[in-house]
């Protein structure tokens, strides 16, 4: 999870679009949590409110809970599917993540996770229930009807484990004491598909909508971050109001910290008595920043780093907002923590303060915390989308600095204007690991389940890589600039319910009028890949002719640049017969040619043009190298005549 345009459409023709507004239902929770924390055994008692709101027309028999802290114990799901895979080498490495390995089986009582339920109960009534190690199955003994409200109160008990995946204490890497990811039982969802009750094994989640009203009981030398806002500042007070303020004096053994945290899907928090909190507040009314960190003595570097990590979001939000859709929550935090990068509403918990991992984990505030997929299914709409998001952030960030930095160096800005023009730059790093995955016996569909690839580096690859080049190409099929509208109405239509691939792929084609069920199938359903060649040239009763030759399984639409001797280029555009329609001449192109579309059962396609021959001096497939061609090599031919 840690690890990407221009913005021109026919204005005239969307303002006269109408896209269909979503109306699929969604449940409903509202959680109330009390929890009081023993920092010596690492144990913590929790008392549970959950008001569920059956918005389905369904009746519902039973509900499921995960929790995931039973994942941390010796012959777990977790535990041995990583040791399977890492009986795979691949590049003469174990396939396994580095960093559960097999740490899991070497556990000990005291450093296993759990989480055990002590009684439930739905309005007053006790409820029987059975554990499927990190799945909580519950019978109801009435049923929860349609349009029903029902109470669930549940009573508690968990040990914290030692931190190896995303969650658990004494961060061998940070020092961080507690980092509470998973650490609740959690209502799973249930959506029009039914019940999503997954086995936590590795990768993704799926949540509920709602509101959490969660209250921290702990020992008072600890200092919190969290999802959600803190209410109770003024009796904390801690650096919530005032960048560098420490704890008030108190007799009390333990503080309550109190948050609310409205309209999510989980809730986070982290502990550590060094924590050090950075306050930046967005102008205008936008969202306040918080950064907090273990601070370290005589560490000047380490205090830079992170207050750049507070700067930088700063400089890069409104840019996030114009490409992607307003930010709605009133805060958000960069919270050091977990075990690289991993993202909730409204906080992030990271091992370091990399910018790289700071902007991928705060674009998953749109591409999973407001639009919510369901992550074991389409990991790819959640990873891909947020990193290719990501990229464009970071190259932004790059950009604003590089130009403040050399603002009196008028060459140095021609090149970052120039650099910027050559897409897909930003996502050079995404398509070189598609391009290494599709040469490679590794590749699956994105359609696998997250937990149900045979290798990491081939879901990794997939999720991130494949997914970001999704959105890019995207691009190329559509126009960068109706890729782009594509993705604010993504967001307009479709944040806080659940879309899946289907769905994206409808709103897609009623913005661009461009069908594109083909480019799901083909991307998405199979590993079949794009090879387009150039065959040959000739001159046949004046008229020159190229030849073009689909190698490749995947068909695609077809930018073709023509260089000339004189100077002069020509764009020659042949669309995908699949498509219905074709995009639009990008950046203002005067010189485009659109020819007939080509047929996808046709693996060759002639163009003709009205120069001579011997005037051509380059012919390039894909100019601006956004359609994932795993041979390249065959794209271009250079003429010496």
């Amino acid at each position: 999870m840690n690890k990407c345009f221009i913005f021109i459409f026919l204005l005239s023709a969307v303002c006269q679009l109408s896209f269909a507004q979503s109306d699929r239902w969604q449940q409903r929770v509202k959680y109330t949590m009390n929890v009081d924390v023993d920092a010596v055994t690492n144990r913590f008692t929790g008392q549970q409110k959950l008001v569920y709101t059956n918005n389905s027309p369904d009746i519902l028999k039973k509900v499921f809970y995960h929790l995931y802290f039973n994942a941390f114990q010796p012959n777990s799901s977790m535990d041995v599917r990583s040791q399977q895979l890492g009986k795979t080498i691949i590049n003469g490495k174990p396939d396994w993540d580095s960093r559960v390995k097999d740490r899991i089986s070497r556990l000990n009582d005291n450093e296993i996770g759990y989480q055990k339920i002590i009684s439930l109960k739905m309005n007053g009534i006790a409820q029987p229930f059975k554990y499927h190690e990190t799945i909580l199955e519950v019978d109801l003994t009435k049923i929860i009807p349609p349009k029903a409200n029902v109470v669930f109160d549940m009573e508690f008990e968990a040990q914290i484990p030692l931190q190896i995946r995303r969650s658990g204490r004494d961060n061998p890497a940070t020092g961080v004491r507690y980092s509470m990811s998973q650490w609740y039982p959690k209502l799973c969802e249930y959506d029009y598909e039914g019940w999503h009750p997954t086995p936590y094994v590795a990768r993704e989640f799926y949540g509920v909508w709602g509101d959490f009203d969660v209250t921290i009981h702990i020992d008072k030398t600890y200092k919190l971050g969290g999802s959600g806002v803190l209410v109770n500042v003024g009796e904390i007070g801690w650096g919530y109001d005032v960048p560098g303020s420490e704890l008030k004096p108190t007799v009390k053994a333990k503080h309550s910290w109190h948050f609310i945290a409205n309209n999510v899907h989980d809730f986070v928090w982290a502990a550590d008595p060094d924590y050090k909190h950075l306050v930046r507040k967005i102008p205008n009314g936008g969202p306040v920043i918080n950064v907090i960190y273990n601070y370290k003595d005589n560490d000047a570097a380490n205090d830079a780093a992170w207050e750049t990590v507070a700067d930088a979001a700063v400089t890069v939000l409104p840019f996030i907002e114009s490409k992607f859709g307003k930010y709605p929550y009133p805060q958000y935090s960069f919270i050091q923590g977990g075990d690289g990068g991993m993202e909730y509403p409204m906080a992030t918990l990271i091992s370091g303060p990399g910018l790289g991992t700071v902007f991928h984990e705060w674009m998953h505030s749109w591409y999973q915390m407001m639009l919510g997929t369901n992550e074991s299914m389409y990991a790819w709409m959640d990873e891909g989308f947020t990193e290719y998001a990501a990229d464009l952030v970071a190259g932004y960030y790059r950009d604003k600095v590089s130009r403040v930095k050399n603002a009196s160096n008028p060459a140095y800005i021609k090149a970052l204007d120039s650099a910027a023009a050559l897409l897909p730059l930003e996502h050079a790093a995404n398509y070189i690991s598609y391009y290494f995955i599709a040469k490679s016996d590794w590749e699956e569909p994105l359609t696998t389940h997250a937990d149900h690839f045979n290798t990491n580096v081939g879901y990794s690859v997939a999720a991130y890589s494949k997914g970001c080049v999704f959105m890019e190409q995207l691009g190329y099929i559509t126009g960068a600039a109706t890729r782009d509208k594509i993705l604010l109405e993504y967001y307009k239509q479709w944040r806080f319910k659940h879309p899946n691939a289907s769905d994206f792929i409808k709103l897609a084609e009623d913005v661009s009028g461009i069908k594109l069920d083909w480019y799901k199938e083909y991307w998405c359903s199979t590993t079949k890949k794009i090879d387009y060649s150039i065959d040959s040239l000739w001159e046949e009763n004046g008229v020159s002719k190229i030849r073009l030759k689909r190698i490749g399984q995947m068909p695609m639409p077809i930018d073709l640049q023509l260089s000339f001797k004189d100077g002069t280029t020509e764009l020659h555009y042949v669309p995908l017969n699949l498509m219905f329609g074709e995009k639009p001449a990008e950046n203002n192109a005067s010189n485009r040619i659109v020819h007939e579309e080509w047929r996808w059962t046709h693996p060759t396609y002639i163009v003709e043009f009205k120069h001579r021959l011997i005037d051509l001096k380059k012919v390039e497939i894909d100019p601006t190298k956004r359609m994932a061609d795993t041979d390249q090599k065959n794209n271009i031919l250079e003429l010496n005549w």
